[in-house]
């Protein structure tokens, strides 16, 4: 018995101990189908003013609360990528284009054109620049998106975001 429990207890250990953690970033960069590239570091993002977000639970796809991400502050992505140029014609085509959230892990989230900037959904897009009393540099999960409007919140949660690649549908 005691063979079988320290067996069990070894496989534990090692299934808790050997997950990642988001790796913290310090800068992302929005590229693809635009006319210039731009970054953002922390250094930059803090001097941006902030908006209080509150407190926001974490939802797995099913609807299952996993946690609540309290006293946040964030910076609307519609204001970081009103500056974008896009590689149009006519705005017409602006409904083609896409915004593929990456973070270090890989881990992708998609948003259309007209979701940031034709719904209400963008306007609850957020950079998180604040989170538990803690700024941005002091966040051990920096640099992170959270829609707050969504109903499966964790399924657009972004930890690491490191790049959003703007695409055109072909």
């Amino acid at each position: 018995m005691k063979l079988v429990l320290t067996f069990v207890f070894t496989v534990f250990s090692t299934c808790i101990f050997s997950q990642n953690k988001p790796v913290p970033t310090d800068e992302f960069t929005i590229s693809g189908a635009i006319k210039k590239e731009i970054t953002f570091n922390v250094s930059s993002l803090e001097k941006m003013p902030s908006t209080k977000i509150g407190d926001v639970d974490i939802t797995n796809h099913l609807g299952e609360k996993k946690g609540t991400a309290t006293n946040l502050s964030g910076i609307p992505i519609k204001t970081l990528l009103k500056d974008i140029e896009f590689t149009v014609e006519s705005p017409k085509q602006m409904s083609e284009f896409f915004f593929v959230f990456t973070a270090t892990d890989n881990y992708k989230v998609v948003y259309s054109w007209n979701e940031i900037f034709n719904t209400a959904t963008g306007d609850n897009i957020f950079l998180v620049t604040s989170k538990d009393g803690k700024k941005l540099s002091e966040m051990d999960d920096r640099l992170l998106t959270i829609t707050k409007t969504d109903f499966k919140t964790g399924r657009r949660f972004v930890k690491g975001l490191n790049r959003i690649l703007v695409q055109r549908v072909q």
